[in-house]
């Protein structure tokens, strides 16, 4: 399924380092840039902060916990977009978890998809698994302030959280950002990505009493406070000049 988050993406690659352009003067991308993404303008300096959040948790019956966060923020002063990891976990204190014993069979096109993949998949019982991706767009008279927290991820670097739930590694490759779940007991796994053009969540579950979530949410603030009236107010105005061509 594609959709058009990634116009968003192209939006921030042209519009953060093009503040000093006119506000009336639409930037051109070329189309090696564009070859993969609708639409073809957008007004420099219009968005003034691009952001991503992810986070992954498994817990399994018993209670056990294991979970990680990453995020990144980009903004007119950012010099090096880095993601930030923090990683939490707990114990359970219910009864011992029994080895999974359910067979999920097929998939490998799933880390293959273009734009969103969601999946779960499931050979036990009483699992709940939730995909989410979501989108929050604001204004404001400027960008919010940066205090992004954890430890810095790298190619060479990734993070990586063990618990009685199971292992949880984030990790940065192929042009994109990884957290990955196994859980013990053979409970099954979670993989959910940002890379190659598109977003992926995937959950398998082999065991009993599981919960997965995963989460990405993308946030775009756009400026506000225009120096011009109507100058970017998503009206009409600019294509009255199309009636005198019949349009």
């Amino acid at each position: 399924m594609n959709i058009p988050y990634w116009l968003i993406a192209a939006c921030i690659a042209v519009s953060l380092p093009a503040q000093a352009a006119s506000t009336f003067k639409p930037v051109e991308l070329k189309d090696n840039e564009m070859a993969d993404l609708r639409g073809r303008f957008v007004m420099p300096g219009r968005i003034i902060s691009f952001g991503i959040v992810m986070s992954s948790s498994w817990t399994s019956r018993n209670g056990d916990l294991v979970g990680a966060s990453t995020s990144m923020q980009i903004q007119s002063n950012t010099v090096k977009p880095q993601f930030y990891v923090s990683t939490y976990s707990s114990a359970g204190n219910g009864a011992p978890v029994t080895q999974g014993s359910g067979t999920v069979t097929g998939g490998a096109g799933l880390t293959t998809g273009q734009g969103v993949t969601q999946s779960v998949r499931a050979a036990g019982d009483n699992n709940s698994a939730y995909n989410n991706v979501d989108i929050n767009m604001s204004e404001a008279n400027q960008a919010p302030a940066v205090n992004q927290q954890g430890v810095v991820l790298s190619a060479n670097n990734p993070v990586s959280i063990s618990s009685g739930a199971g292992n949880l590694t984030v990790s940065a490759s192929g042009g994109g950002i990884q957290l990955a779940v196994q859980a013990n007991n053979n409970q099954g796994s979670s993989l959910q990505q940002i890379a190659q053009g598109g977003v992926l969540q995937n959950t398998t579950l082999l065991g009993a009493g599981n919960m997965v979530n995963n989460m990405t949410q993308l946030n775009v603030v756009l400026r506000n406070n225009l120096p011009t009236t109507g100058a970017l107010d998503c009206n009409l105005t600019q294509l009255k000049g199309l009636r005198n061509l019949g349009y």
